[in-house]
């Protein structure tokens, strides 16, 4: 009887899984790396903060790792500030609350395609087309859009009131046969018509903090030798003031 041929198993060998220690720590540098890059590329200090969460709660289960290791602009030490100073920081950060509920009500309407805003060195600046608001060569707010107004209106109403400067702008197109011998009349109606209709839609508001100017085809955003561009140009701003300057001055009508 033929004896069965022993079949030897070859053992497994143990395979160290001391790389893992070191490979863990080269991913822990990558990310540290990748932070501290993203951390020096944008002002933006809340998405900085939020995706540190994030980073943190994959990685070591929510313990402190941005908290003490990253490198980060701190905010200003208000100890070391002057009265003046303080006051400007406040002011701006309530600028910013005013330009988050414009914003918000520019996503609600759906109207990014024509309404924008922005902080400039005098304030909140709300940029507006005029296509939405007006007819070509006329100064009257479509009746359609009226509501649009009545909304804007509404957010004006601050507490304690700011200083609003409306601004109409037009392209270099000149005016012909229409009711405006000039883009600077134009420009300037437009203006005070918006300025009209925000006030009568809010009774609440102070007239004497409001004001309007027209700048005409002089002051363009864009060139006026395309299409795209004149479209841009014609346009009506909303200059929401700030109540401090950087210098420490204030503007206030008390």
């Amino acid at each position: 009887m033929a004896k069965k041929s022993k079949r030897h198993k070859k053992h497994e060998e143990h395979i160290s899984e001391s790389w893992l220690v070191p490979y863990a720590d080269i991913l822990t540098l990558l990310l540290a790396l990748f932070i501290i890059l993203f951390s020096s590329s944008t002002i933006d200090q809340n998405k900085l903060e939020q995706m540190s969460k994030v980073f943190d709660q994959i990685f070591t289960g929510g313990t402190g790792f941005m908290e003490e290791n990253a490198i980060i602009e701190q905010a200003p030490n208000l100890e070391n500030l002057t009265e003046a100073q303080k006051a400007y920081l406040e002011d701006q950060e309530a600028l910013k609350e005013i330009q988050g509920e414009v914003d918000n009500f520019i996503a609600v309407n759906e109207l990014e395609n024509n309404f924008a805003t922005s902080m400039t060195d005098e304030g909140l600046l709300i940029t507006i087309r005029d296509s939405i608001l007006f007819d070509p060569g006329k100064a009257n707010i479509k009746p359609e859009y009226m509501a649009v107004a009545d909304e804007l209106s509404q957010i004006l109403t601050m507490e304690p009131a700011r200083y609003i400067v409306i601004t109409g702008h037009t392209d270099n197109v000149p005016q012909v046969g229409g009711n405006f011998s000039s883009n600077w009349e134009l420009s300037v109606m437009r203006a005070v018509s918006l300025l009209e209709v925000i006030l009568e839609r809010n009774p609440s508001l102070d007239p004497r903090y409001f004001s309007a100017k027209g700048f005409g085809e002089y002051n363009p955003i864009a060139t006026n030798d395309t299409v795209e561009g004149r479209a841009q140009n014609r346009r009506v701003e909303v200059l929401i003031q700030q109540l401090v300057n950087e210098d420490g001055t204030t503007n206030n009508v008390e």
